[in-house]
């Protein structure tokens, strides 16, 4: 008879591009602490047109997939149903799919920035920054909507952008007020920070990190720490990572996909820890 273990159930992590996506070490890290040995997780370098193509591929072993860009607002037209979560971002970062062929989304991005703030001690905050104006800085507002008493101000790059944060916040019922990104290290002031934009773009403003900052959200995990977030650390102030929120986004994953519940946080956490330390 066979050693080997017979797969049972799959998911994976789809994107473009994705090579660099951490997703596959921590959701086996947790397949693995929770004895799920039947269970494999891969990566797919998955574009927008080939989406639709491989979904209609799927079988009955596949449980769930998680979505990086460029997908997710593209899977949902693919959808049976999505989350009011991710119905208020139109993002869908996670897939599950049932027991009677049903394709349900949700979005674990939210809930998960809201999960590693409160790890730091971040519970509720009487007004906040945002930098940049993506698809990540909606979910930003959607998590601040929960917690910000408050205004927040978006600093952006055009009116196009400033328009579109505000329009988000109108959607999620937090009062946005907008300033040019050429004022940025005025964000600095509001209690808590949070960085949405790609490598690189914050490093400028490391230098005005005040003397007494409050907390940096900082969604980057690599390269990790990013110049802002040292910055913010000698300072003496409070850092959230990506890869905190990368850990609790992933847990909820998990616990969707498998059904177990909780999922290992500080084994997903090690897991990803290792992986990056390696790079």
């Amino acid at each position: 008879m066979s050693s080997e273990v017979q797969v049972r159930r799959r998911a994976a992590v789809l994107g473009s591009p994705i090579a660099h996506s951490l997703s596959p070490v921590l959701h086996r890290a947790a397949y693995a602490e929770l004895g799920l040995a039947d269970w494999e997780y891969g990566r797919h370098e998955i574009d927008e047109a080939a989406l639709p193509g491989f979904m209609e591929r799927l079988d009955g072993t596949w449980a769930g997939l998680s979505l990086t860009m460029p997908l997710k607002r593209a899977v949902i037209p693919l959808l049976d149903a999505i989350s009011d979560t991710a119905a208020s971002v139109e993002a869908v970062n996670t897939v599950v799919f049932t027991e009677d062929g049903r394709r349900t989304g949700d979005n674990t991005d939210i809930p998960g920035m809201l999960a590693a703030l409160r790890e730091r001690g971040v519970h509720e905050v009487e007004g906040a920054a945002v930098l940049g104006a993506g698809a990540t800085a909606s979910s930003a507002l959607a998590a601040l909507s929960r917690i910000c008493t408050g205004e927040v101000t978006a600093y952006v790059r055009s009116e196009a952008r400033a328009a579109e944060m505000r329009g988000w916040g109108e959607r999620l019922g937090v009062t946005v007020r907008t300033a040019d990104w050429s004022k940025a290290a005025a964000a600095f002031d509001a209690p808590l920070v949070i960085a949405t934009t790609p490598a690189g773009t914050t490093d400028a403003l490391a230098a005005a990190v005040p003397e007494r900052p409050g907390t940096l959200f900082d969604v980057l995990y690599e390269p990790w720490p990013t110049a802002l977030a040292a910055a913010w650390s000698t300072r003496g102030g409070a850092v959230v990572g990506g890869l905190d929120l990368l850990v609790h986004q992933a847990v909820l994953q998990v616990e969707q996909m498998t059904g177990r519940s909780p999922a290992p946080l500080a084994a997903m956490r090690a897991a990803g820890e290792a992986a990056l330390g390696g790079r």
